[in-house]
């Protein structure tokens, strides 16, 4: 059994919490947070006997085997920092830091430490984007021609994820939560990004973040990249992230759907196969025991913080 520490329980801790005390070989040990209201709620509804007011004590905590880090960006490179010199392995909120300096400091810390170090990247376990990897890796689009990565918010922040970093220059903006996610998809299935440019449409308060994104990159090969993205407009939320090819195309739609044809047909969604996906906790519990695991750890969390700041002009 592995004993899990969650630190921060905001939106996103929230919904990992859930699969962490409903998996049968982790226990959900200690959990922090700097709210005693939030902190009370949650370890009450899922009967948690440890709960802290300060990191450092569940850090401490010498039945915590891992620690999963769900603060604000912001705050990534102190904790893990604190984790790493625990040497307990850690499981960290994407993006990686809030600069790409920090995340270098945090890869090197983890790798010197011989720790398990990994990244939430939901995507990877979801049954639409393994089938378009798959597809991808299968040839069947032909030779790569195109990617492009589509974000369109009628709100942002979203309704379900009201805070006030998430809004913010700093650490917040949808280039930086949801671009992140197919960032991390370009580098695993097409290798790394590079000539980047971008133009940025930016609110006249500057702590807010962006409000609009046109920006152009290219594959080690020259394969064009194009990445727009738009908030506060009519509709609905969509995102898209499409590899066309000479032979055809695939969409990964709104995280969970998939869509393709061949040169000369009509879009149509593509049938998934309800097969078992191994999921984040089921290759982390693999990483620990030893054995060999599907996990994206800080060397690709380092590659997209590198990308995401060229894109924010940072």
């Amino acid at each position: 059994m592995i004993h899990i520490g969650i630190i921060g329980l905001g939106a996103i801790g929230q919904r990992l919490i859930t699969q962490f005390n409903e998996h049968d070989q982790v226990k959900v040990e200690a959990i922090c947070d700097t709210s005693e209201s939030i902190l009370t709620k949650t370890a009450n509804e899922l009967s948690i006997e440890k709960a802290y007011l300060n990191y450092q004590d569940l850090i401490n905590d010498e039945q915590v085997d891992l620690v999963y880090v769900a603060v604000p960006p912001k705050f990534h490179h102190k904790i893990v920092m604190d984790v790493i010199k625990a040497r307990k392995h850690v499981l960290c909120e994407k993006p990686l830091a809030n600069s790409v300096k920090e995340a270098e400091e945090m890869l090197e810390a983890a790798k010197e430490a011989g720790i398990i170090h990994a990244m939430n990247f939901p995507l990877n376990y979801g049954q639409a984007a393994t089938k378009f990897a798959s597809l991808i890796k299968s040839g069947a689009i032909g030779n790569l021609r195109r990617l492009q990565l589509t974000m369109q918010f009628p709100q942002w922040p979203r309704t379900w994820q009201q805070n006030d970093w998430i809004g913010g220059r700093e650490q917040g903006g949808f280039v930086l939560e949801v671009g992140v996610h197919f960032i991390q998809q370009i580098l695993k299935l097409f290798g790394d990004i590079h000539h980047i440019h971008t133009k940025l449409e930016l609110p006249s308060d500057q702590s807010k973040c962006e409000t609009g994104i046109i920006a152009t990159a290219e594959l080690h090969d020259g394969t064009p990249i194009i990445i727009e993205g738009i908030s506060n407009i009519p509709g609905k939320e969509y995102i898209g992230f499409t590899a066309i090819g000479t032979e055809g195309s695939l969409s990964l739609e709104n995280w969970g759907q998939l869509r393709g044809a061949k040169i000369g047909e009509e879009l149509k969604e593509i049938t998934l196969n309800e097969l078992p996906v191994s999921g984040l906790i089921d290759e982390l519990v693999k990483a620990i025991e030893g054995e060999p695991a599907d996990i994206y750890d800080f060397e690709i969390g380092y590659k997209a913080q590198v990308v995401l700041e060229k894109l924010r002009n940072k």
